[in-house]
């Protein structure tokens, strides 16, 4: 049998719900996809909450790893039992087998474990697009990170420091503080216990930074027009603290020119050629050692409501698996 999640109405963690059904046959061009490990990230919470609407009923999860157990007619670039993994778009990774396009698949490396593959695949992309193609990074560049001990932040910090750039990285524990420091950070600002912008200011020799990349959203919005630079640019990527509003763009004059941009990572993973060499290029940072993929905690697959409900209250760190 096959077991997934649905939602039926956008709501709290108890919104998630389970469908019991057969496990159905890929169709031309399609395969099926047993998940072994499933990645769970901020996104998920804005599809069940409905910050981010998407239709209803619908099931959850962008990012995912298993084995082919079936391929349809037409497939010729998979075989049952190889490795793959995926990362979307569309929603459906919590669940225990998934026929999926084709197309949708990467082939996962013998040297990375299914579990590495479904902490990282989204989260990786996700830091190769911003970091390499949207905010052009380059080496001796310093930069900030907010939330450097999350998911996507500690890959990010490792990133970053793997491509000889400078990391400050933002933080509300002292114990987050130390995984952002094992991961590369060069500082710390603890911004429980004081202002980012002007300690950002402080490190920079009053400069600030050229990029600063926020996946908080609302808390940590000025913060970051504080932290940068004349013709700074921010990376706007995530809503963890509740979506970016009511902006008035003379601000960015008033700071000093500043650029802004609210990046999606699938258009950056549009066409064949973008997504092959992304993958290619995250594949190779995790398999080298350059990158180091931490899973914080694992759930089981039912337990889903458990991990949005510790991850919303900032409770994780690294990256969260949920395992059928």
């Amino acid at each position: 049998m096959l077991t997934r999640a649905q939602i039926t109405a956008h709501g709290g963690p108890e919104a998630i719900g389970w469908i019991e059904e057969e496990i159905p046959s890929p169709g031309a061009g399609e395969v099926l996809v047993e998940n072994t490990a499933i990645g769970l990230n901020f996104i998920d919470t804005y599809h069940r909450s409905g910050l981010y609407p998407v239709e209803l009923p619908t099931g959850l999860g962008l990012e995912a790893a298993g084995r082919i157990a079936a391929v349809g007619e037409g497939v010729i670039d998979f075989a049952t039992g190889d490795r793959v993994a995926y990362l979307g778009p569309a929603l459906g990774a919590y669940a225990t087998h998934r026929v999926m396009p084709a197309a949708g698949l990467f082939k996962v490396p013998d040297a990375i474990s299914d579990e590495v593959a479904a902490a990282a695949i989204l989260k990786a992309a996700t830091t190769e697009a911003l970091v390499e193609r949207c905010a052009r990074v380059q080496a001796g560049d310093t930069v900030v990170v907010h939330a450097a001990a999350g998911g996507v932040g500690l890959i990010m910090v490792q990133w970053l420091k793997a491509i000889g750039a400078k990391v400050i990285g933002t933080v509300s524990t002292p114990a987050k503080a130390e995984l952002a420091r094992e991961a590369g950070a060069d500082e710390i600002v603890l911004y429980s216990e004081e202002d980012v912008g002007p300690r950002v200011r402080q490190l920079t020799a009053r400069e600030g930074v050229p990029v600063v990349f926020d996946g908080v959203g609302r808390a940590t919005f000025e913060a970051s027009l504080d932290c940068l630079a004349p013709r700074g640019l921010l990376v706007s990527f995530g809503n963890a603290s509740g979506a970016v509003d009511g902006v008035n763009l003379g601000i960015l004059a008033q700071k000093g020119s500043l650029f802004v941009t609210r990046p999606t990572l699938f258009h950056y993973y549009t066409t064949p050629d973008e997504r092959a060499s992304g993958m290619a290029r995250v594949w190779d940072m995790i398999a080298s050692g350059k990158i180091t993929i931490k899973v914080g905690q694992s759930y089981h697959l039912k337990e889903a409501a458990k991990a949005h409900a510790d991850l919303e209250a900032r409770a994780t760190t690294g990256s969260t698996l949920l395992i059928p």
